[in-house]
C-alpha cells in the first residue's frame, strides 16, 4: 500500500457483553467513538452517525476545528489535556502529526476505498502503522478487544531519522463518558496493600505514579472511573491498569470542554530512551476493563488471566512456607520435623525461605552469593529436600535475584554491578541495594547460578522475592537512569528460567504485595498478597486485589494465632476461613500447634481440597454492603449448579442482629439449598438463625465444662438441613445473619436441589 493513501474505515469489536467502535478514517489515528456496553449489530450508517453525535459543538474561546481524541492524544487537534507522546530532537519535532498508512484487522490488511467501510468481528485485533515525515517518527498501535470484553492497547513509536530522538513519554488514554464522575483506585504501605479510595473526578487531572522501581504497595493497580456510588454489583464503570512491573503511571483527566479519559503507561526517567535511527520503543499492555459494577470489571480480567495457556491447570497445592516457623535459623532437625507435620496435615508443597545461602545468617549479608551455604548444609539442600519429597511434597526455594548485599562476595568482586548514580552509593533499604540486570555480564552470572541450583535439585518453585525500591538506580560508570533495562531483564529471566526448566513455577513477591501487575503476571504463577497474614488485614486486601487477579492466584496462609506483623490474636476459625478463598498455605511453626489446632487445621485443608476446583474456577462475587462490619463474598460455579459462600465478620456493628443479607449471582430460576459448613469447632460467639433448621438439642442438666462441647446442635462436622430457596429469592430478599462474635468467618455450601 503506498504511504499516501490512507485506510478509511470504522471497526466494531465486540465480545464478552463489550462494543469498541474505532474511527480510522481520513488518514487519521484510531480514535475511540464507543467503549462500553454492547451495541449489537451496527451497519455503516450506524457508526457514522455514533462518530458524527460525538462530534462536540463549537465553543467559546477553543480551536475553530473539533477537537479529535485518539488513543494517542495528539496536541495538534488542539488537544490540551496530557499528550500522548512527549519528547523531541534536541528541541524539535516535539508535536508530531502522524497520517495512518495501514489498518490491519485480525492479520487481513483493508484496502483504501473513497467512501468509509465498517469492519465488524468479535474479540479481534487491530494494527494501524502511521508516519510522521516532518518529524522523521513512525508509530504502530495495536488495540485488541479480548474474549472477555477487556480491551488493551499498545503503541511503538520508532525513529527514522538519523540524529537521536529522545522519548520522555509514550501512553495511551480511552475515552470515558461524562456520567462517569467518581474515582476509585487504591492507596497502601508494606502490611496494608491494595487501600481503596475514592474520590470525585473534577477537572483536572488524578495522577498515580509510581516511581519506586517497581509497582509499589501504593500503585493505583486498578484505577476506575464511574458513575457515582458504583458498587459491585451495579453502576457502569470504567478502568484502567497498566500491565508493568517498573515506574510507571495511571491517570483520570477531566478537561474544561468535558472530555474525560483514564490512561497511563511507562513512567520513563531522564534520558532512558534515546533512539538512534531504526530503534524503536514499545509500551506495555495498557488495559482497559468495562462493566456494569466492579465485579463484572473484574471477571473481564479474570476471564482474561483464566483463558492463558500459562494460566496454572492443576489443583493448587496447599503449602507450606517455613519463614514464619523459623527465619533465618536453618536448623535440618527442625525443619523435617516441619515436613513431618506438615504432611501429615495434608500439605503438598514445602518452600525454604530466606537463610540457605552463603553467609546468610541474616538480612546484613549474602545476597547476590547464590551457592548453599556450606557452615549450615554441609551436604547441600540434598537432606532436606530428599525429605520433604519422600512425604510426597514438592519443594520450592526463595531466592531474591534482583538485589546485592554489599557485604557479599559478588559486590566485593562487582562493586559496578550495583545500581547507582552521581558517583555515590544509594541509600540501603532492609540493608541491601539493587544488583543491575541490565548490564549483560551481570545477568549471564545470575541465570548461571540460578540454573545451576535448579539443575542439581528437585526444585518446583521459586519464591522470587524483591525487598526494595529502586533508589538513583542507574548504570556505570556514566550512572545514568537505568530501571527500564531493569525491569525487562527481569521478565527476560524468567523467562529464560521456566525455558530451560520446564513445569518451573514462580510466584511473586516484593516485600508482600508490592508487585502485583499483568506485566509480572505473564511469567508468574501466584503473587504474595501481602507479608501480612494477619486476617482482619488479609479480608480487605485478598477483597481488593481480586479486583485484578482471580483467587487461585492469590497467596493465601493461615498464620500462626498471634499475627507477626499486627501483634493481634485470632482464633483459627477465622484465620482459615479468611484464607480459604485463595491459594491456601501455611504459615505457621506447627510444633506449637495444640493437638486440638492440628485436628481442626486438617479439616480446612480438607474442606479447601474439597472445593478448590470450584474456588479457582467459579466466579467471584462480591455482594454490595450493608453493613461495613460484614463482608459476603463468594465463588459461584460456571453452570450455576453450585456455590460457596463466606460472612466475614469483621466489626461489631451497630445494631444486633444485623438484619438480612443476600447472596448474588446464582440462577434466578434454580432452587438451591443454602447450609453452614463446619470445619472444626464453631466458635462460642455463633448463634444459629432460624434457616439453619438446627435440630432441637436436649438442655444439659449441669454446666457444660469448658471444652466440653457445644449444646445448641452445632459442632466440628455436623450437618444441619439449611434452608432451600430460589435463586431469585436469595438475591432479592436474603437470610437473616447469624449472630457472631468479631473476626469469625461462616462458609455456606449453596447446592442446586432437583
Amino acid at each position: 500500500m503506498s504511504a499516501t493513501v490512507s485506510p478509511h474505515a470504522y471497526v466494531h469489536l465486540t465480545a464478552g457483553g463489550v462494543s469498541v467502535v474505532l474511527d480510522v478514517t481520513g488518514g487519521r489515528l484510531p480514535a475511540i467513538v464507543h467503549w462500553g456496553a454492547a451495541l449489537g449489530d451496527l451497519s455503516v450508517t450506524d457508526t457514522q452517525a455514533l462518530a458524527q453525535a460525538n462530534v462536540e459543538p463549537p465553543a467559546g474561546n477553543v480551536v475553530d476545528l473539533p477537537v479529535r481524541l485518539s488513543i494517542l492524544p495528539e496536541h495538534h487537534t488542539g488537544w490540551v489535556g496530557k499528550p500522548g507522546i512527549a519528547g523531541h530532537r534536541d528541541g524539535t519535532d516535539w508535536s508530531p502529526l502522524f497520517t495512518t498508512t495501514t489498518l490491519i484487522v485480525d492479520g487481513a490488511e483493508h484496502r483504501p476505498s473513497p467512501d468509509p467501510e465498517l469492519v465488524s468481528v468479535g474479540a479481534g485485533t487491530v494494527q494501524v502503522t502511521a508516519h510522521d515525515a516532518v518529524a522523521e517518527l513512525g508509530l504502530t498501535l495495536d488495540i485488541e478487544l479480548l474474549p472477555s470484553g477487556l480491551l488493551r492497547a499498545r503503541a511503538e513509536v520508532t525513529n527514522t531519522g538519523s540524529s537521536f530522538y529522545v522519548l520522555d513519554d509514550l501512553q495511551l488514554a480511552f475515552p470515558v463518558p461524562p456520567q462517569a464522575r467518581e474515582i476509585l483506585d487504591f492507596a497502601g504501605r508494606w502490611g496494608k496493600e491494595r487501600t481503596p479510595q475514592r474520590r470525585e473526578l473534577t477537572v483536572g487531572i488524578h495522577e498515580r505514579e509510581g516511581r519506586k522501581g517497581r509497582t509499589g504497595p501504593d500503585a493505583a493497580t486498578v484505577l476506575s472511573v464511574g458513575v457515582p456510588g458504583f458498587g459491585f454489583g451495579r453502576g457502569e464503570v470504567w478502568g484502567t491498569h497498566v500491565g508493568f512491573s517498573g515506574n510507571h503511571r495511571h491517570y483520570a483527566e477531566r478537561l474544561f470542554t468535558g472530555f474525560q479519559v483514564v490512561g497511563g503507561g511507562e513512567l520513563l526517567l531522564p534520558g532512558e530512551i534515546r533512539l538512534s535511527d531504526g530503534e524503536s520503543y514499545e509500551t506495555p499492555w495498557i488495559y482497559g476493563a468495562y462493566g456494569d459494577g466492579l465485579d463484572a470489571q473484574a471477571h473481564r480480567f479474570h476471564g482474561h488471566l483464566r483463558s492463558r495457556p500459562t494460566h496454572p491447570r492443576r489443583a493448587r497445592p496447599v503449602t507450606i512456607n517455613v519463614w514464619e516457623a523459623v527465619y533465618f535459623d536453618h536448623d535440618l532437625a527442625r525443619l523435617k520435623d516441619l515436613a513431618d507435620r506438615a504432611a501429615k496435615l495434608g500439605v503438598e508443597r514445602y518452600v525454604l525461605d530466606d537463610g540457605w545461602f552463603r553467609y546468610r545468617r541474616n538480612d546484613l549479608a549474602g545476597l547476590g552469593d547464590w551457592h548453599v551455604d556450606e557452615t549450615v548444609w554441609p551436604d547441600g539442600l540434598h537432606p532436606i529436600i530428599d525429605h520433604v519429597r519422600s512425604l510426597g511434597m514438592e519443594f520450592g526455594l526463595w531466592f531474591e535475584p534482583e538485589m546485592i548485599n554489599l557485604d557479599s562476595d559478588l559486590a566485593r568482586e562487582h562493586p559496578e554491578w550495583v545500581m547507582a548514580t552521581g558517583g555515590r552509593t544509594p541509600v540501603p533499604s532492609r540493608n541491601q541495594q539493587v544488583l543491575n540486570l541490565g548490564i549483560p555480564e551481570a545477568y549471564d552470572h545470575i541465570l548461571e547460578r540460578m540454573s545451576a541450583i535448579l539443575a542439581e535439585y528437585d526444585i518446583a518453585y521459586i519464591k522470587w522475592d524483591h525487598n526494595r525500591d529502586l533508589i538513583d538506580a542507574g548504570t556505570a560508570p556514566h550512572g545514568r537512569a537505568g530501571v527500564h533495562d531493569q525491569t525487562l531483564a527481569t521478565y527476560r529471566l524468567m523467562d529464560e528460567l521456566k525455558r530451560r526448566f520446564p513445569g518451573l513455577e514462580i510466584e511473586s513477591c516484593s516485600s508482600g504485595g508490592a508487585r502485583v501487575d499483568l506485566g509480572i503476571l505473564e511469567r508468574t504463577d501466584r503473587v504474595w498478597v501481602s507479608d501480612c497474614i494477619d486476617p482482619l488485614e488479609r479480608q480487605q486486601m485478598n477483597r481488593w486485589t481480586m479486583q485484578l487477579l482471580p483467587p487461585e492466584l492469590l497467596g493465601s496462609h493461615i498464620a500462626s494465632g498471634i499475627s507477626h506483623t499486627t501483634g493481634r490474636y485470632h482464633r483459627l476459625s477465622f484465620r482459615a476461613g479468611t484464607a480459604l478463598y485463595g491459594h491456601l498455605g501455611i504459615e505457621w511453626d506447627l510444633a506449637t500447634a495444640t493437638d486440638d489446632e492440628n485436628a481442626q487445621l486438617a479439616v480446612w485443608i480438607d474442606l479447601y481440597k474439597r472445593h478448590r476446583e470450584l474456588l479457582h474456577t467459579g466466579t467471584m462475587v462480591r455482594a454490595d454492603e450493608i453493613d461495613p462490619t460484614l463482608l459476603v463474598y463468594g465463588a459461584v460455579a460456571g453452570d450455576r449448579a453450585e456455590a460457596l459462600f463466606f460472612l466475614a465478620y469483621v466489626g461489631r456493628s451497630d445494631v444486633s442482629p444485623r438484619g438480612r443479607f443476600t447472596l448474588p449471582g446464582l440462577d434466578p430460576d434454580r432452587r438451591y439449598r443454602v447450609r453452614p459448613v463446619f470445619a472444626g469447632e464453631p466458635d462460642e460467639g455463633l448463634k444459629p438463625p432460624a434457616w439453619f433448621n438446627v435440630p432441637p438439642q436436649p438442655q444439659p442438666t449441669v454446666t457444660t465444662p469448658p471444652g466440653g462441647g457445644r449444646t445448641d446442635g452445632l459442632s466440628a462436622g455436623s450437618e444441619v438441613p439449611g434452608v432451600s430457596m430460589t435463586g431469585r429469592a436469595l438475591a432479592v430478599v436474603g437470610l437473616q445473619t447469624p449472630a457472631s462474635f468479631p473476626d469469625d468467618v461462616v462458609v455456606l455450601s449453596v447446592t442446586e436441589e432437583a
